[in-house]
């Protein structure tokens, strides 16, 4: 009888054990077929972003790449973002995540300014 009690009682435990170990299994597993954010691309060449000024949605990543041989940064002037300086062909990527303007400038060279506005589309 005692025995039949314990068992009773097991099968409520054993089955919220389980569940958690599904649970656990589904979210330590990587995703698989997860599409990684629309990228957009921005050249840095003659001394400029290029495009200037850019519109996008929210969750788009912005790849800058480097076209010069002298080397720039990227560095937003609210200091949400910055690259490292970057030489011929490197790149600095940044995914903006909420809607509004991003101003940005090449702290090397502060006449090259640019600007990503944020927009729900």
């Amino acid at each position: 009888m005692i025995y039949e009690l314990a068992r009773k009682a097991a099968h409520p435990l054993l089955a919220c054990a389980g569940l958690v170990l599904v649970f656990c299994a589904v979210f330590a597993t990587p995703a698989i077929g997860v599409v990684a954010p629309p990228a957009t691309a921005v050249d840095i060449k003659k001394f400029a972003f290029a495009p200037k000024e850019i519109t996008v949605a929210p969750g788009t990543r912005i790849i800058w790449t480097n076209r010069d041989e002298t080397p720039h940064t990227v560095t937003s002037t609210n200091k949400s973002f910055a690259s490292k300086g970057l030489d011929g062909d490197d790149k600095f990527e940044h995914t903006f995540a909420s809607e509004g303007d991003f101003s940005y400038f090449c702290t090397v060279h502060p006449f090259m300014t640019g600007v990503v506005h944020v927009r729900k589309q």
